[in-house]
């Protein structure tokens, strides 16, 4: 299920849609929030260009808005079962929750929106292997 070859190893290890051997994103800590965002113009493996088309990762926007509406959801439904917080006393922790999940939400969105058109390179393996 987690093997490479997979999206679902792209997006949980943060690696390169097309080789699943180079890193994604720059910077693997999500709260050194000065290079949290930074993308590899290609990847460091197998050269593959990241950004397809300018402003290809605008997509991305909608599946982070998916991301935080569910957690959102998820955080006034736990508060208001399990702390039994009143409508208004519920959107402090949901304010809480996103802010402190949005380095997370936007990398793990920007990933699975570039999974969705990029697939696995098998063959891509064997050149990377050759190099080295």
């Amino acid at each position: 299920m987690f093997k490479k070859g997979t999206k679902l190893y792209s997006i949980l290890f943060n690696k390169c849609p097309k080789c699943h051997e180079g890193d994604f994103m720059v910077e693997k800590n999500l709260f050194k929030l000065t290079k949290a965002f930074k993308m590899h113009e290609n990847c460091p493996k197998c050269n593959f260009k990241y950004m397809m088309e300018p402003s290809f990762f605008y997509g991305a926007m909608y599946i982070n808005y998916a991301l935080t509406v569910g957690l959102a959801i998820a955080t006034f439904i736990i508060s208001a079962l399990v702390f039994d917080l009143s409508l208004l006393k519920s959107f402090i922790p949901i304010v809480a929750v996103l802010v402190v999940t949005a380095p997370f939400t936007i990398r793990l969105s920007r990933i699975i929106w570039i999974n969705i058109f990029v697939s696995y390179d098998a063959s891509l393996k064997k050149d990377v292997e050759n190099e080295q």
